[in-house]
C-alpha cells in the first residue's frame, strides 16, 4: 500500500437481494453500505477494509442463521476485501459470500495483511456451494477479472480451502487467468498456522473432522424447518383424533389426539436432534437407516408406557400405525443431515434418496391409514 491509500476499518457491506433475483446473478446484488475507503494506486478499484473482530452485531447474526432465521439473506457482497494493510505480495484468500463463512475466516487473521476475494455463491457456504456448481472455476475466473485482481497483486496464487476443492479445477484457473490455486487447509482456525508455516499444511491440516460441537450447531436450523412441518401434522391428527365409529368425541381428542402429539414430537426429537448427537454410533451408512436407530428409544420408551397406559395405543391398528409413520418420520429427518456432514458424497446421497424417499412416503401413507383405520375399530 502507499501514501495515496487511506485505510480505515469499516462493516462490510451487506447484500440486499433486489425484487425478483434472490441474488443469484451479480447484477441482482447490491450492497446495503457502500463505503469502500481504501483506493487502490490504479485509481480505478476500491476496497474495503473489515475488521478482524466480531461485533455483537455479527454474533447475532451469526445465531439467527443457526436458527434458520433470514439465514440464505445473509450474505456479503461479492469482491475484494482488505484486511490489515495488505501490500502487492500479500496472500489472497477466496471465500464464499456466506456471511457466516466470511466471519469465521477473518476473525482468524487478527494482526495480518491479506486480501479476502469473495465469491458469489448465492449465500451458500463453501462446501455446499462447490458441489452446486457456484463455488467453482467460471465464478473463480469471473470475480478475479471483475476486481481487477491481477493489478492489485504482483504474485499469481490463490489460497482456495479445502473443501472448496470439488468445484475448482485448479489446472483449468491456471491455464484461462494465469493464477495458480494451492489449497488450503479445511479449518479456518488452522489458517495462522498454515500461513506462519510458509503456505505449507500438516497432515492434520487436511483431516476432515465432525466433532460433537460442530454436529451440535445443525441442531437448531434442522428443528426450525421441520417446525412448521411438525406443527401441521400435528394440528392434523389431533382435530382428526375425535372422529369415531359413535361420532365426534372430545374424549378421544384429549387422549388419542395428544398422545398422537407426542409421538409427533418424539419423531421430531429423534430425527433433529438424537440423530446428529449419535451419528458416529448409529448401525448402517445410509442415513435414511441411521434416522431410524435414532427413533428406537423413543420407541421402546413409548411401547413400555403403552403397556400400563393401554388407552394410548388401544388396538392393534393403531400400534401398526406408529410402527410404520414413526420410522418414516425419524428416517426422512435424518437424511436432513446428508448434506451437512463429511459423511457422505453427491452420488451416495442421490442413490440414497432414489431407495429411501419412496419407500419413506410409503410407510407414512400406510401408517396414516391406519392410525384412521384404528379411529373406528
Amino acid at each position: 500500500m502507499n501514501d495515496k491509500q487511506q485505510q480505515t476499518p469499516t462493516d462490510f457491506p451487506l447484500v440486499e437481494p433486489q425484487s425478483g433475483c434472490g441474488c443469484d446473478a451479480t447484477s441482482c446484488c447490491s450492497p446495503a453500505t457502500t463505503e469502500p475507503i481504501t483506493e487502490l494506486v490504479t485509481g480505478t478499484t476500491s476496497i474495503t477494509t473489515v475488521d478482524t473482530t466480531l461485533s455483537f452485531r455479527d454474533r447475532l447474526g451469526g445465531w439467527k442463521a443457526r436458527w434458520g432465521l433470514g439465514r440464505m439473506r445473509y450474505t456479503v457482497a461479492p469482491g475484494l476485501y482488505a484486511v490489515g494493510e495488505p501490500a502487492a505480495q500479500s496472500p489472497v484468500l477466496v471465500s464464499a459470500n456466506y456471511k457466516l463463512s466470511f466471519d469465521a475466516l477473518r476473525s482468524q487473521l487478527a494482526g495480518r495483511s491479506l486480501w479476502i476475494l469473495v465469491l458469489d455463491t448465492r449465500g451458500i457456504n463453501v462446501w455446499c456451494a462447490a458441489g452446486k456448481g457456484t463455488f467453482g472455476t467460471d465464478e473463480l475466473i469471473a470475480r478475479l477479472t471483475a476486481v481487477g485482481l491481477g493489478d492489485v497483486v504482483s504474485h499469481r496464487k490463490l489460497i482456495v480451502p479445502q473443501l472448496g476443492a470439488t468445484g475448482v479445477a485448479a489446472h483449468e484457473v491456471e491455464r484461462r487467468s494465469g493464477f495458480r490455486v494451492v489449497f488450503g487447509p479445511v479449518l479456518a482456525s488452522d489458517l495462522p498456522a498454515y500461513l506462519d508455516n510458509g503456505q505449507r499444511s500438516t497432515p492434520a491440516m487436511r483431516q476432515v473432522r465432525f466433532p460433537l460441537r460442530d454436529r451440535l450447531v445443525l441442531i437448531p436450523v434442522e428443528l426450525v424447518m421441520a417446525a412448521k412441518y411438525w406443527l401441521l401434522a400435528t394440528v392434523l391428527l389431533v382435530l382428526l383424533s375425535g372422529f369415531g365409529s359413535d361420532g365426534y368425541a372430545f374424549e378421544r381428542i384429549r387422549i388419542t389426539g395428544l398422545s398422537s402429539a407426542v409421538f409427533l414430537t418424539g419423531a421430531l426429537f429423534s430425527g433433529a436432534v438424537l440423530m446428529p448427537v449419535l451419528l458416529p454410533w448409529l448401525p448402517g451408512r445410509a442415513f435414511a437407516v441411521k434416522g431410524i436407530w435414532a427413533g428406537l428409544p423413543f420407541i421402546v420408551a413409548t411401547g413400555w408406557f403403552a403397556t400400563i397406559q393401554p388407552q394410548i395405543l388401544p388396538n392393534w391398528a393403531m400400534i401398526a400405525a406408529w410402527s410404520l409413520a414413526f420410522p418414516a418420520v425419524t428416517s426422512f429427518l435424518g437424511m436432513n443431515f446428508t448434506g451437512s456432514t463429511t459423511y457422505t458424497s453427491l452420488s451416495g446421497v442421490l442413490k440414497e434418496m432414489r431407495i429411501a424417499v419412496p419407500l419413506q412416503i410409503g410407510f407414512a401413507a400406510a401408517g396414516l391409514g391406519l392410525w384412521v383405520t384404528g379411529l373406528f375399530i
